[in-house]
């Protein structure tokens, strides 16, 4: 499963969540730190692992 990286826009506390990539578009958690649901999906870097070589 997915880990996403969020941002809380009430105390800027930055978290991640774990969630299914089918729920993704539609979660909403929680700021762990204040409880606050306005919080920002933040884009992670994405890295390809391959057996070849590039």
């Amino acid at each position: 499963m997915p880990t996403y990286e969020y941002r809380c826009e009430s105390c800027g506390e930055k978290f991640e969540h774990a969630e299914h990539v089918s729920e993704h578009t539609s979660a909403r958690p929680a700021c762990p730190k204040c409880g606050s649901e306005k919080v920002q999906h933040l884009p992670t870097p994405f890295v390809a692992k391959t057996s070849r070589k590039s």
